[in-house]
């Protein structure tokens, strides 16, 4: 599951998130990019950090229950990181999740993702620590 929902409560605090992620995408810090299927809303891609010096971007998604399993997030995450690669903007792309978030990992594992590490009770989530896979891909510009 995800944290950042128990801190967006009301209309307003959606509406300072949001701002919030637009200063972030404007700025170059971090990218977040909404996933449409049938034109309804399905999930969201971003870059939830990205280090400008280091060509680095930490990646977070999430997708309608429903709809995976459909290599929609997949085929999502290739578009994505092919884009900045070939724009020489990011070469090393990084995705942290929960070692027990299987869906995750297993995006991870079929994005050709390494696994450099896993990181202990890294995470705090929901009243308890967990850890936290560390997976890495370098795509460097053609």
């Amino acid at each position: 599951s995800l944290d950042w929902p128990q801190y967006v409560t009301s209309q307003e605090e959606t509406r300072k998130h949001v701002q919030g992620n637009m200063l972030l995408h404007q700025r170059g810090y971090a990218k977040m990019y909404l996933i449409f299927c049938q034109n309804e809303m399905a999930g969201v891609l971003s870059f939830n950090a990205i280090e400008p010096v280091n060509k680095a971007a930490y990646i977070g998604y999430w997708l309608d229950e429903s709809l995976q399993g459909q290599g929609i997030m997949s085929q999502s995450l290739q578009a994505l990181m092919t884009h900045y690669a070939r724009r020489g903007d990011i070469r090393r792309f990084v995705i942290k999740c929960r070692v027990d978030n299987q869906a995750s990992n297993a995006v991870a594992r079929r994005n050709h993702f390494t696994l450099e590490g896993c990181m202990k009770q890294a995470e705090y989530l929901n009243g308890d620590y967990h850890d936290v896979n560390m997976y890495a891909r370098i795509i460097d510009a053609d």
